[in-house]
């Protein structure tokens, strides 16, 4: 399999149950008191960052059942490699800054199955 592509993990129900999103993403919006010890995503823009792709995943006809869900999250504990968002069922991690970042992921990762590279994280 390229490297650039998603592989296509399935546990022993997958084969027998139909998976109801193809793709599910969580933004971490987690928001810290003011001098917390570990920085925020809510800092980063992140609630905008979800709508954002939210919204583009919509335009490009992925949403719904059976296609993308783009959703928020609580900590999801990666607060030093932040803004984070992570894509399901592949456990694929990713940062960003911008909206130029978002389209990426959800043009190259949700609509052709592509990793992007530059923007994981470990």
């Amino acid at each position: 399999m390229a490297r650039n592509t998603l592989p296509l993990r399935q546990s022993p129900d997958m084969a027998t149950q139909p998976q109801y999103y193809q793709h599910h993403v969580f933004f971490c919006l987690n928001q810290r008191e003011p001098g917390a010890d570990r920085p925020s995503c809510a800092n980063c823009n992140a609630q905008a960052m979800q709508e954002y792709a939210k919204a583009k995943v919509k335009q490009l006809g992925l949403a719904g059942p059976g296609k993308v869900r783009v959703n928020k999250a609580g900590c999801l504990d990666r607060c030093e490699q932040g803004p984070v968002v992570v894509i399901y069922p592949e456990g694929t991690w990713y940062t960003y800054i911008d909206e130029t970042d978002i389209d990426e992921i959800v043009e190259k990762h949700l609509a052709q199955g592509e990793i992007v590279e530059r923007l994981l994280i470990d």
